[in-house]
C-alpha cells in the first residue's frame, strides 16, 4: 500500500522484489513398514542411523526382515529413514504391572506389545517433595521404571493419582515415557499407599501372531484411521517406500509381501510422489523362474524391483551367510548416489556398490542380465574390481515393448522432485490475484529454481532454453481459469537419461599402399 503522507518529509517506503525463493526437497528419506521387537504401532518414527532403530525398536530379531533392512540402508550409505511398526495382536501380548491392591492398587502396563515388556520392573516410593510446614502430601509419590533387559530407567517424581493434580500420574507418563502407560481399562488409585517401597515385576506379553496383509494395508479402517502403511500420513514427506518380507531372516521362514500389499504401497507411493523399492519375490530362485513370474508383477512407474536377494553374515546365526532382502541395501545405494550425485544420476553402476554383500542367491552372468534388463528387472551382479553392484535403472514401468516415458527411474525420480519441490514451493500464490503480476513471479521463482538445477547438471541442453521451459501466462489461463479461481503453470524439462548401453566401433587402419 501506499504510504499515508501527513507531514512534510521523506517517506520511507518497502516494496516487494516478487522473489520467493523455491527450495528443493530431499530426495531419499526412505520408509519402511515391518515387524519389530517393540516400538510404538503405527507412528513413523524418524532414525537417523542404525543406533536409533536399536533404541526404539530393538535392533535385528530372526523373526522379521525390517531390522536387517534398515541396518542394510544405513550400511550402504543412507541417511534418514521413517519406520512404522506393525503387529498382529493376540492374547496378552502387552505386559502389565500390578502395584498394591484394592483402591490403592496402580497399573501400568508397557508402552507397546511384545516381550520385551516381560523384563519391566516398577517402584514407588515417596520420598517426594516437603510442604512449608513439613509434612509430605500423601497423593505424590515417585515411580521408577526399569527396563531389566537393556538397563534403561525412567524415573518420574512427585507425581499424583489426584485428578485435577497437575502432574497426575498417567499424563505424565503418556507425556514422557517410553516404557510404560497407566492401564486404559484400569482406574487410577483413590488412597495413598501405606507401606513403601512398593516393587512390581511385569507379567504378560508377547510377540504376537504372524503378520498379513490385514496387519498393513487391509485392517478395518486402517486408511481412515491411519494406520499401518497409511501411518505415513502422519510423516511430512518420503521419496522411497521399503515393505521387506514380512517373517523370517534368512534362507528358512520368510513369507513375500502379499500381492495385495504391494498393489496398496504403488497407489499409496504415485499418491505420495515416492517410489516403492520392491524385493524379488522367494519363487525367483532363477533367471527362467524370474522372468515367468513377471507376468503378475506390477508394471507401476513408481516401483522398481531389483534381482537376486543378497546373501551376507547373519550375526543371530552365528554369521552364518543367509539370504536376505535386498530392498534396503538398495534403498541405502540410491541415498548415496543422490547425495553424491544428485537424483538425476542413475543409482547403478560401478560406483552403486553394496559393500556387505558377500554373494547373490543367483549369480547373473551377462546372458542372463541381457534377459531381464528389458523386462524392466533391475539386476544385482559381481563386477570384478568393484565388488557386488546394481546393475539396473529402470522402474517396473520400463520393459521395453512399453515404450514409457517413464522407463528410468532417475528421470521418474527426477520429476517427482520437481513435483514436490514446486508444489511446496508455490504455495504462497494461493489467494493471490490471478493476473500478470502473479504470473510473472510464478515464472520468475519457477524459472530460478530450474536454472540452478540446469547449473548443477540436471538436465540436457547446452543452454537453459534447450534444458527447460515455464509458461504461465494468459495462453495457459484464460479468462475462464480465472473465473473459475484457477491459474495454471506449464512447466518442461529435458530430463538426462543413463547411458544403459556403451557401443565402441573399432576398427583397423589397412596399411599404407605404396604409390
Amino acid at each position: 500500500m501506499a504510504v499515508q503522507l501527513s507531514y512534510p518529509g521523506v517517506y520511507v517506503d518497502e516494496l516487494s522484489s516478487g522473489v520467493r525463493t523455491i527450495t528443493g526437497v530431499p530426495t531419499s528419506v526412505t520408509a519402511f513398514v515391518g515387524r519389530a521387537l517393540r516400538g510404538p504401532l503405527h507412528k513413523p518414527v524418524t532414525l537417523t542411523s542404525y543406533a536409533d532403530f536399536e533404541r526404539t525398536f530393538g535392533g535385528l530379531w530372526s523373526d522379521s526382515h525390517l531390522g536387517y533392512s534398515v541396518r542394510d540402508f544405513f550400511q550402504q550409505g543412507g541417511g534418514t529413514a521413517l519406520v512404522v511398526r506393525v503387529h498382529a495382536a493376540a492374547a496378552d501380548d502387552t505386559a502389565s504391572l500390578s502395584i498394591g491392591t484394592g483402591n490403592k492398587r496402580l497399573k501400568l502396563v508397557a508402552a507397546s506389545p511384545g516381550a520385551w515388556g516381560t523384563k519391566l520392573k516398577a517402584i514407588v516410593d515417596n520420598d517426594v517433595r516437603t510442604n512449608d510446614d513439613g509434612s509430605k502430601d500423601p497423593a505424590l509419590f515417585n515411580l521408577t521404571v526399569l527396563d531389566q533387559a537393556t538397563g534403561v530407567k525412567e524415573v518420574f517424581r512427585n507425581v499424583s493419582y489426584v485428578s485435577g493434580s497437575a502432574r497426575r500420574v498417567d499424563l505424565v507418563l503418556a507425556a514422557g515415557s517410553t516404557l510404560v502407560r497407566t492401564d486404559p481399562t484400569a482406574s487410577l488409585p483413590t488412597a495413598p499407599h501405606a507401606n513403601f517401597p512398593v516393587e512390581a515385576t511385569a507379567t504378560g506379553g508377547g510377540d504376537g501372531g504372524a503378520v498379513t496383509a490385514a496387519d498393513i494395508t487391509s485392517g478395518t479402517n486402517f486408511e481412515a484411521d491411519k494406520k499401518g502403511l497409511y501411518a505415513l500420513e502422519h510423516a511430512d514427506l518420503f521419496n522411497l517406500l521399503v515393505i521387506p518380507p514380512y517373517s523370517g531372516a534368512g534362507d528358512p521362514g520368510d513369507r513375500d509381501v502379499d500381492a495385495a500389499v504391494v498393489t496398496a504401497a504403488v497407489a499409496y507411493a504415485d499418491k505420495r510422489r515416492a517410489v516403492v523399492v520392491l524385493d524379488p519375490p522367494q519363487a525367483w530362485t532363477s533367471v527362467a523362474q524370474a522372468v515367468a513370474g513377471l507376468a503378475t508383477f506390477t508394471s507401476s512407474k513408481n516401483a522398481a524391483v531389483y534381482f537376486p536377494a543378497i546373501r551376507q553374515p547373519d550375526p543371530l546365526r552365528d554369521n552364518q551367510v543367509m539370504r536376505f532382502a535386498p530392498s534396503g541395501a538398495v534403498a541405502g545405494a540410491i541415498a548415496r548416489t543422490d547425495a553424491t550425485r544428485g537424483v538425476w544420476k542413475a543409482p547403478a553402476g560401478l560406483d552403486a556398490t553394496l559393500p556387505g554383500a558377500t554373494a547373490l542367491s543367483v549369480p547373473l552372468t551377462d546372458g542372463d542380465i541381457g534377459q531381464l534388463n528389458p523386462l524392466a528387472v533391475n539386476c544385482l551382479r559381481l563386477a570384478p574390481g568393484a565388488g557386488h553392484v546394481v546393475w539396473g535403472a529402470r522402474t517396473r514401468n520400463g520393459a521395453d515393448r512399453i515404450a514409457s516415458e517413464w522407463k528410468y527411474l532417475p528421470v521418474r525420480r527426477t520429476a517427482l522432485f520437481i513435483e514436490e519441490s514446486l508444489f511446496r514451493g508455490i504455495q504462497w500464490a494461493v489467494f493471490e490475484p490471478n493476473d500478470e503480476p502473479l504470473w510473472a513471479q510464478l515464472r520468475l521463482n519457477i524459472g530460478a529454481f530450474l536454472n540452478t538445477l540446469f547449473r548443477q547438471g540436471a538436465f540436457q541442453g547446452k543452454t537453459a532454453r534447450e534444458a527447460y521451459f515455464v509458461k504461465c501466462d494468459a495462453t495457459t489461463t484464460t479468462q475462464t481459469d480465472i473465473n473459475l479461481g484457477v491459474v495454471n503453470i506449464l512447466v518442461g524439462f529435458a530430463p538426462l537419461k543413463p547411458a544403459e548401453f556403451v557401443v565402441l566401433r573399432l576398427q583397423q587402419i589397412a596399411g599404407q599402399i605404396p604409390a
